[in-house]
Formats: C-alpha cells, sequence, structure tokens
C-alpha cells in the first residue's frame, strides 16, 4: 500500500476529508491532492497529520541485531 493509500484509508476511518486534512496541516486542498498523486509527502508532514489527529505515527528500520531507528510524533529517536 502507498503513503497516498494509506492516507487516503486514514482519512474514511478518521471520518475527515482529504481536503479537511489538507486544511489541518496548514496546505491548500489543491497543493496536498497533487503530492498525494506525486507520492511526494514528506515525513514531516506524515508526523505533522499525526499530530493534527492526535494519533501515533511510526516509521522504522530494523538492524539485525534488533536495534530500531525510529522517526515517531516524538521526533527521531534510536533504541
Amino acid at each position: 500500500m502507498t503513503t497516498a493509500e494509506q492516507i487516503k484509508v486514514l482519512c474514511v476511518r478518521m471520518n475527515i476529508s482529504i481536503s479537511e486534512l489538507a486544511r489541518r496541516i496548514g496546505q491548500s486542498p489543491q497543493n496536498f491532492s497533487a503530492k498525494l498523486k506525486r507520492g511526494t509527502i514528506t515525513d514531516t508532514e506524515l508526523v505533522k497529520i499525526a499530530d493534527k489527529l492526535n494519533i501515533f505515527y511510526e516509521q522504522s528500520f530494523t538492524l539485525p541485531n534488533g536495534e530500531k531507528i525510529k522517526l515517531t510524533n516524538g521526533g527521531s529517536t534510536n533504541d
């Protein structure tokens, strides 16, 4: 599933339109929709989406030894 598809599913489950989500993160609906189509949503925007919707966001790499390098709403951390 692409990031754009995940955001669309998120909007459905959170009962919010893509346009409303764009406004909440300080972007025009047209600009945000174009970013979704191009697949150019940034990590910063994903964190902002999670913050505005009051949900948790995490992206991580897991090394062979189990160590995780992750980005969450709380910022970048290493475990």
